[in-house]
């Protein structure tokens, strides 16, 4: 057995950090929408997280923002000048892509791929597939800076694949690892792939909120990866109808546990004996169950008491459950979760982490992180200056409370300052993590 390990790889919340409400289905991006923000806060608060999980022993790895006002997309549009003229004309004519060209929402990396470990892929390489996410413009324009950014982390093509996304249509609608669980004996061995979709390409779809990820997405990027023990299962309408945009948000899991919610899959008796099946002869999976009677969707919804990160911290045979502080402060979640450390199951502690910034948006502790299962080869062959540690999360700090605003309204946003201020911030952290000359579109131009 080849010894491995799951990293985390978070996104790094840009200078831009805003409450727009940019993404339908997803309730607290709508509640909050129109006020105001405070980016230095919001990054900070990421900072310290990932240093939580290194501190805690897993290897964790920083994922740069995108280049944000996005002004080559809004000069596609017909926005013509000094790029100044462009984001007030932009905001003038066309407000709400001018919105979606000012979003901060790679900062979750949940979302930036699919990863497929070495361990399930035929080639034996750690296969990365960028999600298209054409469901929402504002996420829609962020895959082809991911993938420069997943080259840069792992750049060894005899070790890595980051493939292109798949094609930007909505047949294809692809939202990445928000939709993805793999469970497995040991990170090392073969495991089993849990992708889940919302809809078909051609069904015709009623429902109030979109749903995300189609079954023909899912399928194509287990095909792409060869990647072994794939299990596709349907989201649940009725999550789905509640506010689920992702399954993150209704089921989490870790080596042979699953943690969800009853109302996480359209057929969830169907889809634990497909996990079993999947999983004959590998391991024996572990199913934790939380009931609607326990927690009420709408309470799971707004706790993110599954959203959280479920991680094996080294030296410790049970699981750790890494909870948004909001999970706490919601009567009832926090009871499930004590309950589930009591219960002497496979979640053996609770932590907390406060990501508030990031969590009226919609994203908790899971968002903003994608997991990358590696051996110690793949590990060794990373970008060591992506890698965080005491040093790098100081340095970081230390240059978002330079750059970053402490309060940033929607309006502000059509402020022309805000190019040179987020633009010299990028200049400083490319060399920092050593991401390479031109790998933004303003130091290509």
């Amino acid at each position: 057995m080849t010894s491995a390990v799951e990293a985390n790889a978070d996104g790094l919340i840009g200078p831009t950090h805003s409450y727009a409400g940019l993404s339908p289905g997803n309730l607290a991006s709508s509640l909050n929408a129109g006020e105001a923000s405070n980016p230095r806060a919001a990054v900070l608060q990421g900072l310290d997280k990932m240093k939580r999980l290194a501190d805690l022993g897993l290897p964790q790895f920083v994922l740069p923002p995108h280049e944000r006002p996005n002004i080559p997309f809004l000069r596609t549009l017909g926005f013509s000048g000094t790029d100044a003229r462009v984001l007030e004309r932009a905001w003038k004519d066309a407000p709400a892509f001018a919105a979606a060209a000012c979003s901060a929402s790679p900062m979750w990396a949940a979302n930036a791929a699919t990863v497929t470990p070495s361990a399930d892929a035929a080639d034996g390489r750690v296969h990365f597939t960028p999600a298209n996410l054409v469901t929402n413009l504002h996420r829609a324009l962020e895959h082809q800076q991911t993938q420069r950014a997943l080259d840069a982390l792992f750049p060894d093509p005899a070790r890595f694949a980051v493939h292109d996304a798949l094609p930007a249509v909505a047949h294809l609608a692809d939202e990445g690892a928000a939709n993805h669980v793999r469970l497995c004996a040991d990170h090392g061995q073969p495991g089993v792939n849990l992708l889940v979709w919302g809809r078909e390409a051609y069904e015709p779809w009623t429902g109030a909120y979109p749903a995300r990820q189609t079954r023909e997405a899912s399928e194509a990027v287990a095909r792409r990866h060869g990647a072994s023990g794939a299990v596709l299962a349907r989201q649940s309408k009725a999550a789905i109808a509640g506010g689920t945009f992702h399954n993150d948000v209704v089921c989490v899991g870790a080596l042979e546990t699953l943690f969800f919610h009853d109302l996480a899959f359209e057929d969830t008796k169907g889809t634990k004996a497909a996990i079993r099946a999947a999983a004959e002869g590998l391991f024996e999976p572990m199913f934790v169950e939380v009931t609607s009677a326990d927690l009420p969707l709408a309470d799971a919804i707004s706790s993110y008491l599954f959203n959280s990160m479920l991680v094996q911290l080294p030296g410790e045979d049970r699981l750790t459950l890494i909870c948004p502080t909001e999970t706490r402060d919601n009567a009832r979640s926090h009871a499930v979760a004590e309950r589930l450390v009591g219960s002497n199951g496979p979640i053996g502690r609770v932590e907390y982490v406060d990501v508030r910034q990031s969590m009226r948006n919609g994203g908790g502790p899971a968002c903003l992180r994608l997991r990358v299962v590696l051996n110690e080869a793949e590990l060794a062959a990373t970008n060591p200056a992506m890698r965080i540690s005491e040093e790098l999360h100081a340095r970081l700090s230390e240059w978002a409370n330079r750059w970053y605003r402490d309060t940033l309204a929607p309006a502000d946003l059509a402020d022309p300052a805000l190019i040179d201020e987020t633009r010299s911030a990028l200049d400083a952290l490319t060399g920092m993590l050593k991401l390479g000359s031109g790998f933004y579109p303003f130091q290509r131009a």
